[in-house]
């Protein structure tokens, strides 16, 4: 395993040990840092940008030949970081501790160290990996605080307020999709110079933000929980697919929730983001698609159809069909086939 160190802050100072330790240059582009790996060391690149008030963000996008440790090791503070993995599985630990915590896609870890102990992140050989650090330095970032805080979780609150790094924190989870959002976002923007900056900062501060939603919705228990995750998009989606291919015979939403090991909350929460819809609206709309199909493609009664989609009232279908095509299903069967 390569291992390399870096002894300074800022993030500008960060991206300049690195590449020493490359023995390659890096360049800078309105306050922002970029080095490109060595061929012999891997493919990819590390960038670093600081801004206004102790906020600062580090986006690896890498592949390393050989497993890879960087060592953060500073006679000073460490930043308290946020650590975002995009794709592949990040390996964390405290300098003075041997345990180690693993980062895997999708999944985010608050960390701080204790006293001036420094962290060390290790990449694995031959992975893609990406993952995003927002760093604050919480003693510049106290004027930012100034306001009431008060209304954050006590936990949360006192790592904000611990700029003498007393204790050191370690919190793992699942990002919500609205940080999944966010970090696609930056992934995706392609401006340069101050606009990249621009918006870079703003992206930093909307990951902040929800991220302190996302810890507080952490703390509470599962049943109550409602921020979706990242990593629970494949439950929406199945589900959505669950509904269509039994049309006929939809469970209740409490079953559907049970099927997709979510509660209910989180389960419409999941059809809202995703279909712009509740369970029961997104199941009434695939229920009329289905109807209109079997009207223009099959010779089956009304009767025949309301029960094909799950239903048990004619009239009731007919009034759900009408306010959708503002035509009855008998009439718009027939002007179909007039056609």
């Amino acid at each position: 395993m390569n291992s390399i160190k870096v002894n300074s802050l800022p993030l500008k100072d960060v991206i300049r040990d690195i590449a020493a330790n490359f023995n390659i240059s890096y360049t800078e582009n309105c306050g922002e840092y970029l080095l490109n790996l060595p061929p012999a060391v891997g493919e990819g690149s590390i960038r670093g940008i600081n801004f206004e008030g102790g906020l600062g963000l580090i986006q690896y996008d890498c592949l390393f030949k050989e497993a890879m440790e960087i060592h953060f090791i500073v006679n000073h503070i460490h930043p308290l970081k946020f650590l975002y993995t995009v794709d592949g599985t990040l390996e964390h630990r405290f300098e003075n501790e041997e345990d180690l915590h693993e980062i895997n896609q999708y999944q985010n870890a608050i960390v701080a160290s204790s006293k001036h102990n420094g962290h060390v992140l290790l990449f694995k050989a031959n992975q893609k990996i990406k993952v995003n650090s927002l760093e604050i330095e919480r003693e510049k970032f106290q004027a930012k605080m100034e306001c009431d805080i008060n209304s954050l979780d006590e936990e949360l609150l006192q790592l904000f307020k611990d700029i003498k790094a007393s204790g050191a924190f370690y919190h793992n989870g699942n990002y919500s999709l609205n940080i999944s959002g966010i970090l696609n976002d930056m992934n995706e923007f392609t401006a340069e110079n101050f606009m990249r900056k621009l918006f870079l900062e703003g992206m930093a501060y909307q990951i902040l933000t929800h991220q302190i939603l996302q810890y507080q919705d952490d703390r509470m228990d599962e049943g109550l929980r409602t921020l979706l995750r990242s990593s629970e998009v494949k439950q929406i989606h199945h589900i959505s697919e669950l509904i269509e291919n039994n049309i006929s015979q939809i469970p209740t939403v409490e079953n559907l929730a049970r099927e997709a090991g979510l509660n209910i909350n989180k389960l419409q929460e999941g059809f809202k983001k995703l279909y712009g819809d509740t369970v029961n609206n997104y199941v009434q709309k695939k229920r009329l698609e289905a109807a209109y199909n079997l009207l223009i493609r099959t010779d089956l009664t009304i009767s025949e159809i309301v029960n094909a989609i799950g239903l048990s009232s004619k009239s009731y279908f007919s009034k759900i069909f009408k306010e959708k095509h503002q035509i009855s299903p008998s009439e718009f069967r027939k002007n179909y086939r007039n056609k």
